[in-house]
């Protein structure tokens, strides 16, 4: 990222009766500094998700290197593993702590989590002038193959085909939960997105392949356009 341009950044927290998450999410990579410690993830606190790691600890949807730095937690494993693929490809760092009610199941804390991340997303991009602001991405894993297709229009409105085998789980992810996780985000985040798995017989590579697809398709859409500095796409002249 050229030097002149400042990141675009955001740190969110959210609180309810149900879930504790805080996000930070930089745009366009780069350091973050670890979540803030507060009340709410004192060692006492942590449970059902404990044990919560360190934020300096290395775990299964940790990566840090000079360009990016992802550390993500919520207790769901597979669910991490996602939006692990979902930063990695996009070229976002993103840190994400959450503690969730999982003795009830995995709903309140995925969605909420897609929530809270739809908030950093609209709080760290900001006016939205000079963006590439359309973006597709095809990617394969294995047998599987599937198409994002991204819009930062402001008109939230999510369009998905994930034919997940019935009733299926992912770790301990239902795999229902992806498509009204994703409906989640695109609402929060006010963006109009289609994803599509084309084909694939195995479930964890039909998700994988589908978030690695929305991570190429953020990547393009969210790119800042040289000579277009300020300017609105789109013919109404607001987004």
């Amino acid at each position: 990222m050229p030097a002149s341009l400042i990141r675009r950044t955001a740190l969110i927290n959210r609180i309810t009766n149900e879930t504790k998450i805080q996000v930070s999410l930089s745009l366009d990579g780069g350091p973050l500094d670890l979540l803030p410690d507060g009340a709410e993830f004192s060692p006492d606190k942590v449970k059902p998700n404990d044990p919560i790691p360190e934020q300096t600890a290395t775990h299964h949807a940790s990566q840090i290197t000079d360009s990016q730095q992802i550390w993500i937690w919520t207790g769901i494993g597979f669910l991490d593993h996602m939006l692990h693929a979902w930063a990695k490809h996009a070229g976002w760092s993103l840190r994400i702590r959450c503690r969730g009610d999982l003795a009830i199941d995995d709903h309140h804390t995925s969605e909420d989590t897609f929530i809270a991340l739809g908030h950093a997303f609209t709080n760290a991009l900001g006016p939205r002038t000079g963006l590439q602001r359309f973006g597709h991405c095809y990617a394969p894993l294995d047998e599987a193959l599937s198409r994002a297709v991204l819009d930062i229009s402001s008109r939230p409105f999510f369009v998905g085909n994930l034919p997940f085998s019935k009733g299926a789980s992912i770790g301990q992810l239902k795999a229902e939960m992806i498509h009204h996780c994703l409906n989640s985000w695109a609402t929060e985040a006010r963006v109009t997105l289609h994803v599509d798995n084309i084909k694939g017989t195995n479930d964890h590579h039909k998700a994988e392949s589908a978030f690695k697809a929305l991570a190429g398709a953020c990547a393009m859409a969210c790119r800042r356009v040289e000579g277009r500095e300020g300017e609105v796409g789109s013919t109404k002249g607001v987004l």
